[in-house]
């Protein structure tokens, strides 16, 4: 199987995307606490847990990020140990 994106941007990706998954993971979790710093303002949401299932679901598409992406990576891995020529 052939990757379809660069080795960089795969890294990069998967990089990311961890990175958002760790942020977004926290966030969703205070919201779904309601913490009185997210949710204690005037004009701040007043429903905490439907913010943090709207955040959940952010996380649920970053992680398919990580997956595609780190798997596109260990593809170019593959393909340079083997020998193959990069254009």
């Amino acid at each position: 199987m052939k990757p379809v994106v660069s080795a960089f941007q795969a890294w990069s990706c998967t990089v990311i995307s961890v990175f958002a998954i760790f942020i977004l993971g926290v966030l969703g979790i205070l919201f779904n606490a309601n913490h009185h710093e997210l949710v204690g303002g005037v004009e701040d949401p007043e429903n905490g847990p439907a913010v943090a299932g709207t955040i959940f679901t952010a996380v649920i598409v970053y992680a398919a990020f990580f997956v595609f992406c780190g798997l596109q990576g260990l593809l170019h891995l593959r393909e340079s140990r083997r020998g193959a020529i990069a254009l």
